[in-house]
């Protein structure tokens, strides 16, 4: 790094993949590109790669292995930017779309502004893992509903209707109602969804600890009307450190609480929230 200047002399980009990334390293000053290739996406060929490297500005896009990589960048001494895929019209929506062309068009956004990449600040390592529980617990209640609505499809089909209870309890409820045709189709089915809701019930005791030992802000929101502990720790784990947003309006806007623009000229029609927030604080509360 030039120490008068306060600039690191050398920019990358990685475009990462699951076997394998490619790096471009490129000239800040000049804009030259002094290096090209491919390494293992690992943490033992990026460490190797980067450990010694002199302090680089290094962009990367949002993806599986983001988190874990913008971890061990940082912790080689580098600037690490990780942009958002889905503002990068440059590089998913380019014709000449390559692996490589990815790399240099992230190390040229890089060297050029880093507001271009729209970069985001991922988890700290226990949060990723404390969301990873509330993302496994939701991949189980989609899997459960996914089955009860098939449970509920095939007693229709032989014209009879099961009683509307709770998915918790559906497994014990619906039994009794289904027609002795069915039970060697079903019978089954209602088991794997009794196991469902038990590991749901261990998810959700787990997340309830992870809540009141790290996150005691949770119980702040769950004064609120319909906010349950989910919801609750999904929102602070989404959020991060709060203290990043200067303004609290910074906050919906982050989580996608505010109305998409289309303004030209004169014309300023109002549109529909956008949306385009962290997915999970749609899940609800318990």
């Amino acid at each position: 790094m030039d120490g008068s200047k306060g600039r690191t002399k050398m920019t990358a980009g990685l475009d990462l993949g699951d076997r394998y990334s490619y790096l471009c390293l490129i000239d800040t000053e000049n804009g030259e590109v002094v290096e090209e290739g491919r390494l293992r996406t690992t943490p033992e060929a990026l460490r190797r790669r980067f450990a010694s490297e002199r302090p680089l500005r290094v962009a990367i896009e949002t993806g599986t292995h983001s988190p874990w990589v913008s971890r061990l960048l940082k912790e080689c001494g580098h600037e690490v930017l990780v942009a958002n895929a889905r503002k990068l019209r440059l590089i998913y929506a380019n014709r000449r779309k390559t692996d490589e062309v990815d790399a240099e068009n992230l190390a040229r956004l890089a060297r050029l502004d880093p507001k271009l990449l729209y970069p985001v600040e991922h988890r700290g390592e226990d949060s990723q893992a404390h969301m990873a529980l509330i993302r496994s617990r939701q991949a189980l209640v989609g899997s459960r509903t996914q089955l009860v609505n098939h449970v509920r499809g095939a007693v229709k089909s032989f014209g009879g209707r099961l009683p509307k209870c709770p998915a918790r309890s559906f497994h014990n409820r619906a039994s009794e109602h289904i027609p002795q045709a069915l039970l060697p189709a079903l019978g089954p089915i209602l088991e794997t969804i009794g196991s469902l809701t038990q590991l749901i019930r261990e998810y959700e005791r787990q997340l309830e600890a992870i809540s009141k030992e790290h996150y005691p802000e949770t119980d702040l929101l769950r004064q609120v009307e319909g906010i349950g502990p989910l919801t609750a720790l999904t929102f602070v784990l989404t959020l991060g450190d709060p203290y990043r947003f200067e303004k609290s309006r910074s906050a919906g806007a982050y989580l996608g609480l505010v109305p998409a623009t289309a303004k030209s000229g004169d014309r300023d029609p109002q549109k529909r929230i956008s949306k385009e927030g962290d997915e999970m604080l749609s899940v609800g509360s318990w």
